[in-house]
């Protein structure tokens, strides 16, 4: 009898280290939803990295004052999050027979306690002093070394100092772990900068870009708020949060207050 071949990977396997990527997918049940929950819960946590690395390009683009690189990282990150927001339609295809068959063995698991979505919020600008607290306590790198730098709104900000623009000294002296606060006089430059769009050009599409990246952001949480009551109704989340009203209320909160609020005085 002939014994088989040994396997050899193919380059693009082994590159990619897709042998152990599919490793990974362990469920602790037989229903027939948890593997498709786990598989898409991962592919979403590569996409938070995914925006996290653009926006982090964005970032650095900003502080050289590189407007057009900034813009297209941004619609790089716009891009992504919009396959994010796609990756709920499978999520969606689960009735909640299928979903509860499987639920108890999550026990405290939940979509909270993702690194990297905590990162992509704080890489955003969403640093309330509670999160930042528990991001230090629980001493996860890539959590650590963010809060270490400005946010993305800080960098822009920073960035239309340089320019020239009024930005308030409070705003760009605040330590990068504090949350930034909606502050009118920002709101002013907004303004200023959409009422003479052909003045200040890289401004204003710096902006647009900007606000696209946040539109997404909130088009993510929305769609997770229908998922979530569609598999869920009113009940309690996972790891003990409220479930449906919790995403409620985060759906309210905004990214870069000052570049939605000035819209009303247009």
């Amino acid at each position: 009898m002939t014994t088989a071949p040994e396997y050899l990977a193919p380059e693009y396997v082994t590159y990619a280290h897709m042998d152990e990527l599919h490793e990974l997918q362990v469920p602790r049940s037989d229903a027939r939803g948890e593997m498709n929950f786990i598989l898409i819960s991962h592919v979403k946590e590569l996409l938070f990295r995914a925006v996290i690395d653009d926006l982090d390009t964005a970032r650095a683009a900003l502080e050289r004052d590189d407007v057009a690189d900034t813009c297209l990282a941004l619609a790089r990150a716009t891009r992504t999050q919009r396959v994010l927001v796609a990756c709920w339609e499978s999520m969606n295809g689960m009735s909640v027979d299928e979903f509860i068959a499987f639920r108890h063995v999550l026990n405290d698991a939940s979509g909270t306690q993702s690194f990297a979505y905590r990162a992509l919020e704080f890489v955003m600008g969403n640093r309330p002093e509670r999160q930042v607290e528990a991001a230090v306590r629980d001493g996860h790198p890539l959590l650590r070394v963010e809060l270490e730098k400005p946010s993305i709104y800080d960098a822009v900000l920073q960035h239309l100092a340089r320019q020239g623009f009024s930005i308030p000294a409070e705003c760009l002296a605040k330590p990068p772990a504090q949350q930034h606060e909606s502050n009118p006089l920002i709101e002013d430059v907004w303004l200023q900068i959409y009422q003479h769009p052909e003045r200040h050009h890289n401004a204003h599409r710096l902006a647009e870009s900007l606000l696209e990246v946040a539109y997404q952001f909130s088009h993510w949480r929305a769609t997770h708020l229908l998922v979530v009551e569609r598999m869920l109704g009113g009940k309690s989340g996972t790891a003990g949060t409220d479930g449906a009203p919790w995403l409620r209320a985060i759906n309210d909160h905004r990214f870069f207050p000052e570049l939605w609020t000035f819209r009303t005085r247009m």
